[in-house]
């Protein structure tokens, strides 16, 4: 399970590293990321190769609910049976996106007490979070897009601290996602 990550690269970095269309909103580096709070987004249109950042708020809220009650405990979806569940069924066939990050953070539990670990890619670099995203209209008929992080089984770093974990594409695997499934 991934709760919190951060993302402590400028704007600029983050659309040159991604190669991405100038990016209108406003964004700050932050060092931690918490569920339903806005984060950065990269989604692209099937038939234009351009990638466009755009913020979302993060907790799936799929398009057909009545309320967004359940968008807290939609922050992450689990790869290995996103593409069944009512919820992430449509954007994981449609909705596919990448969620920049350069650090995530797990909990250990020890009896009572949970101790935080940080994980990063090579020293820190840039990486993306395979994700989902959807569109959902409140009952004043505003659009509100959020999205959720796939999760999978821990590699041999993380399962000391957690049975789950984000997962993480290979920067080469950043278009192939868009296109087909990019986790199975």
């Amino acid at each position: 399970m991934c709760g919190r990550y951060r993302l402590s690269r400028r704007k600029q970095i983050i659309e040159e590293y991604f190669e991405s269309a100038p990016w209108d909103d406003d964004w700050n580096p932050r060092y931690n990321i918490a569920p339903t709070q806005p984060v950065a987004v990269i989604r692209q249109h099937p038939k234009e190769p351009v990638r466009q950042i755009s913020t979302m708020r993060w907790g799936l809220i799929p398009h057909w609910a009545k309320d967004a009650s359940a968008a807290a405990r939609a922050i992450n979806a689990r790869s290995e049976t996103a593409a069944d569940k009512p919820a992430f069924r449509d954007p994981f066939k449609f909705r596919r996106c990448l969620i920049p990050a350069d650090g995530f953070y797990e909990w250990k539990r020890t009896g009572t007490a949970k101790q935080p670990f940080c994980f990063e890619v090579n020293d820190g670099e840039l990486f993306a979070f395979a994700g989902l995203w959807d569109g959902w209209k409140d009952s004043n008929g505003n659009w509100l897009r959020t999205c959720s992080i796939l999760t999978t089984m821990p590699n041999s770093v993380t399962s000391a601290v957690h049975d789950r974990m984000p997962v993480i594409l290979d920067r080469e695997s950043y278009d192939v996602c868009f296109r087909q499934s990019c986790v199975t």
